[in-house]
């Protein structure tokens, strides 16, 4: 099942989005041999770090509010720069195995958005942009840090 189907299907997702003002709340929605997909919710100012996904392509589309992605541009010589976008309500936005964005939400509202990735989320490295450079701050691992 696709981001967009999910997304245009909340009575399929067999939970109701919760908020949480200490962290962004989550929620597996599907998981299958090669697939899984998931629902987040982001209040204002909630945002993940620079990120990639290891290896798994995917997509995204925001169900309700609006979300920045922020996405990480190399040069040849290494030097790195983000460039953003604003999605809303409705659209949504593929991406490679080798894609490396950060979400944030900067509007006033609550925003909802469903993930999907294949193969299904192993690992994620974090990073950080210190001056024109993207370094490697952690990987993270399904079942040990989500």
């Amino acid at each position: 099942m696709t981001a967009r189907a999910l997304a245009a299907s909340p009575q399929a997702w067999g939970v109701t989005p919760r908020f949480d003002p200490g962290q962004r709340w989550y929620h597996r929605l599907l998981s299958e041999a090669g697939l899984e997909a998931w629902l987040l919710t982001w209040l204002p100012g909630q945002q993940t770090d620079l990120h990639d996904h290891g290896g798994s392509a995917g997509a995204f589309v925001v169900v309700a509010g609006s979300l920045t992605e922020r996405t990480v541009r190399q040069e040849l010589d290494g030097r790195a720069s983000l460039t953003a976008r604003v999605l809303t309500a409705g659209a949504g936005r593929q991406f490679g195995g080798h894609h490396v964005h950060q979400i944030v939400n900067n509007g006033l509202e609550p925003a909802i958005s469903v993930h999907v990735y294949g193969p299904e989320l192993a690992t994620m490295t974090r990073y950080r942009l210190r001056g024109d450079r993207l370094t490697v701050e952690a990987v993270d691992r399904a079942g040990a840090q989500w």
